[in-house]
């Protein structure tokens, strides 16, 4: 029987970052940072930031350095190993196929014709990432068909996602290949790593998780995650066929608290008990 061992993605905002409207448990990410210094944890962050935000985030939230990091909504993937963040090439060039030979410039000026698009700033842009600012006074569905008709014209096989950035009252559009999605490369990271599928643990916290939540993959709820979230992870694993996949972190007491990185701990804790009592300093329940 081979030893233990896990690979850990989890989404970042609200996930392992405790900024949401729910408080954190005591000690939670300094537990959670011990449990990922393991040699035989493999952490991976799955994330919508780009890069230098994930980089800031782990210095301000004193969160544990990654092995993997899934970056730009899927579009990006890297290995950090001593100290080095490096771009997994082969991931680009899976999901450059969608793209049919177009360019990121080729791509903007397809779209130059979508009127009140305004792209947004360089930082946001990348070779498979394609991101835009539209008033929330529009018609974002005919906004989004038109964009859509155009791609599809163009022979580009791309997701157009929606989503508002509320503090600043602005609809966000990012055009992405079809294959740059969470699920998608972690499942490339699965795979090229030789995990075996109840070796890989996801946990998340939003809507934007949905397709990872209710897959075939292990995947955590955390506890702060809204009602509704809840509902639809509950709902959608069960009509996939995936409900056995699905765990809802829950508080019970203070000491069994479900919110963000406690949360990540309990649902670990849930899929892979032979983690628990390995060590008294890394014990996770």
């Amino acid at each position: 029987m081979s030893d233990p061992k896990l690979l850990l993605c989890t989404d970042m905002d609200r996930t392992v970052i405790p900024n949401g409207f729910q408080p954190e448990p005591a000690d939670a990410r300094k537990q959670f940072s011990a449990f990922c210094q393991r040699s035989d944890v493999k952490l991976a962050y799955v994330t919508g930031r780009h890069v230098a935000l994930v980089k800031r985030a782990i210095k301000n939230y004193a969160l544990p350095l990654p092995d993997y990091a899934i970056t730009d909504v899927g579009t990006k993937i890297y290995h950090v190993a001593n100290g080095t963040w490096q771009q997994m090439a082969d991931w680009e060039a899976e999901i450059d196929q969608d793209w049919n030979g177009k360019t990121h410039s080729q791509l903007k000026q397809l779209l130059k014709s979508v009127s009140e698009l305004r792209l947004q700033e360089s930082s946001k842009q990348n070779t498979h990432k394609l991101s835009y600012y539209l008033p929330l006074y529009l018609d974002k569905d005919s906004k989004i068909a038109q964009v859509e008709a155009l791609l599809t014209e163009a022979g580009v096989n791309a997701s157009v996602l929606w989503s508002v950035d509320e503090p600043k009252n602005i609809g966000l559009m990012d055009i992405l290949p079809k294959h740059a999605t969470k699920l998608h490369a972690i499942e490339f990271l699965q795979a090229k790593l030789g995990y075996a599928l109840n070796d890989v643990v996801f946990a998340g916290d939003s809507g934007n998780d949905l397709p990872v939540l209710t897959s075939r993959i292990q995947s955590v709820l955390v506890d702060n995650a809204s009602a509704e979230i809840k509902q639809a992870a509950l709902q959608l694993s069960q009509h996939n066929g995936h409900s056995s996949a699905l765990y809802l972190a829950h508080s019970e007491a203070q000491d069994n608290n479900g919110n963000y990185a406690a949360g990540v701990l309990q649902g670990v804790a849930h899929f892979a008990p032979q983690f628990r009592h390995q060590d008294k300093t890394e014990n996770i329940t």
